[in-house]
C-alpha cells in the first residue's frame, strides 16, 4: 500500500503546488482559467486522440463494461437524488448533487494518473468511462434542469444537447481518434511525435490547474459536501465494483480501472455547470475541495486494493 501511495503522491503534489501558487498569488485565478483552456482544448485533446487512434476499438468500447459502469453510476445517482429530495431540495438541486456523487475528475486527473500507474492497458477503459460521463451524465443534468425550469421537454433541448457535445473538444478528439483507429490508418511519425509532445503537457498542466482552481473553492455547506464527497469517494466505486465484478462479470483488469476511475474526486466541470445554471455552486465547490483533499488517501487505497498491493 505504501508503494501505491508513493506512486500517487507526485500527482497530488502537483495539485498541491498549483494550490500553493494560487494561494500566494504567484499564479492568479485568471492564469488558472487560461491554463485550463490550454489543457482542455489542446494538450488533453492531443492525448485522448493519440490514445484512441492507436488502440483497437475493441479495447475502447465494450458493451458489458459500459452497462456495468452505467448501472453502478445510476444506483448512486438515484440515491443522491433521493437524499436531496428527502431534504426538500428541488429537482434542479437534486440533479446537481447527484452529478457530484458520480462524476469524477477523469479527464484532468484520471487519464494521466491511471495510465501512468496502471499502465497503457488502462487507456481504453478510462476513455470509456470519460465518454460515458461526458455524453450520458452531462446530457442528463442539462435535460433535468432545463425541463424542470421550462416544465416540459422540448425538441430545442435535444438540439442544444447535440450542439454542446459537438463543441466539447474531449468528445471530438476521442471520436476522431476512434474513427482513425477504425480506418486502420497508421499515424505518421511526425504526427505521432507532435501528439506525444503536446499530450505530455496535459499531465503537469492539468494537475497544476486543478490545484490553482481549488484556491477559489469554499467550504460552505459542510454537512452536505461531506455526504457528497463520501458518496463519490466510497459509494460510487463500491457500486461500480459490485456491478462490474458480481453482476456483469467484467474482465478483472478492466473492472479494476473502472473502479479506480469511479474513486476519483468530484470533477471541476460539475462546478462549471452549477455556476452556469445558478444552482448550488457553493455546495459543489465545497464538495470538490473536500473530495480532492480526501482522495489523496482514498484513491491510493482503491488502487492498492485493485492491484493487490
Amino acid at each position: 500500500m505504501l508503494a501505491i501511495f508513493l506512486k500517487t503522491l507526485p500527482f497530488f503534489a502537483l495539485i498541491g503546488l498549483g494550490w500553493a501558487a494560487g494561494r500566494v498569488r504567484v499564479f492568479p485565478e485568471a492564469a488558472s482559467e487560461w491554463l485550463t483552456r490550454f489543457v482542455f482544448y489542446f494538450a488533453l485533446s492531443a492525448m485522448l486522440f493519440r490514445f484512441a487512434a492507436t488502440l483497437p476499438l475493441a479495447e475502447i468500447f465494450d458493451a458489458r463494461f459500459a452497462a456495468a459502469y452505467l448501472a453502478g453510476c445510476l444506483a448512486v445517482y438515484l440515491l443522491a437524488t433521493l437524499v436531496a429530495r428527502t431534504r426538500g431540495r428541488p429537482a434542479t438541486e437534486a440533479a446537481v448533487e447527484a452529478q457530484c456523487a458520480v462524476i469524477g475528475n477523469t479527464g484532468f486527473l484520471g487519464v494521466p494518473m491511471l495510465t501512468a500507474i496502471l499502465g497503457p492497458k488502462a487507456a481504453g477503459p478510462v476513455l470509456m468511462v470519460l465518454a460515458i460521463d461526458l455524453i450520458v451524465f452531462s446530457s442528463l443534468i442539462t435535460l433535468i434542469i432545463t425541463a424542470s425550469r421550462e416544465g416540459k421537454v422540448s425538441p430545442r433541448i435535444g438540439g442544444a444537447l447535440a450542439l454542446g457535445l459537438m463543441k466539447n473538444p474531449m468528445i471530438v478528439s476521442m471520436a476522431a481518434g476512434m474513427a482513425f483507429s477504425a480506418a486502420r490508418l497508421p499515424l505518421p511519425a511526425p504526427a505521432e511525435e507532435f501528439l506525444a509532445l503536446l499530450g505530455a503537457a496535459a499531465t503537469p498542466c492539468a494537475l497544476f490547474a486543478i490545484g490553482a482552481s481549488l484556491v477559489s473553492k469554499t467550504a460552505e455547506r459542510m454537512s452536505v459536501a461531506v455526504w457528497l464527497s463520501t458518496a463519490k469517494l466510497v459509494l460510487h466505486p463500491l457500486a461500480v465494483a459490485v456491478a462490474a465484478l458480481l453482476v456483469f462479470g467484467v474482465e478483472p483488469e478492466a473492472a479494476g480501472v473502472m473502479i479506480a476511475a469511479a474513486a476519483l474526486p468530484v470533477a471541476g466541470n460539475v462546478y462549471i455547470l452549477a455556476r452556469h445554471y445558478g444552482v448550488a455552486p457553493q455546495r459543489v465547490s465545497a464538495s470538490i475541495l473536500i473530495s480532492t483533499m480526501a482522495s489523496i488517501v482514498t484513491v491510493s487505497l482503491v488502487i492498492g486494493w485493485i492491484t493487490g498491493a
